[in-house]
């Protein structure tokens, strides 16, 4: 099961990373140039786009840490809980950036569809995270429980 989600974890940093650097900085040139009206949205929302892969690439890059941890037995230690701490910032950087983009929006749009799909998904991270959060309290429960257990052996 492991090697399958791992395979699947490089799967899909292989696909960011290539939406990463050639997709997106092409997508936000392509649209300054149809509508110069929107030109001066191209950096930021390029470096946005960016930024918000990049977030999803740590998580995926500590997940995979986390898998090793799994697969020798060692889940149940702080340094588990590191990797789970990145993930959590990873998250709340994701947050914020959407966030960002969900005041740029705010301010410039006309049209209430986009918005709606912005906060629908900044809420989905904000719950992600949240959960996570949760995940990360019981992990660490759980260690010191092992910790104790260890002890009494």
């Amino acid at each position: 099961m492991v090697p399958l989600l791992r395979a699947g974890l490089v799967v899909l940093f292989a696909v960011l990373l290539l939406l990463q650097v050639m997709s997106l900085p092409g997508q936000f040139r392509h649209m300054a140039e149809q509508d110069p009206g929107s030109a001066w949205l191209r950096w930021p929302l390029t470096v946005g786009a960016v930024l918000g892969v990049l977030c999803v690439q740590v998580v995926l890059v500590c997940t995979w840490r986390l898998l090793t941890l799994v697969q020798r037995d060692q889940i149940f230690t702080t340094a588990s809980i590191r990797w789970v701490d990145t993930i959590v910032y990873a998250v709340a950087g994701a947050e914020l950036l959407l966030l960002c983009l969900l005041v740029l929006v705010g301010a410039t749009a006309d049209d209430p569809g986009f918005l709606l799909l912005v906060l629908l998904v900044a809420t989905g991270v904000a719950v992600l995270g949240l959960v996570v959060v949760v995940m990360r309290s019981l992990l660490k429960q759980a260690t010191v429980l092992r910790s104790d257990l260890d002890e009494v052996i």
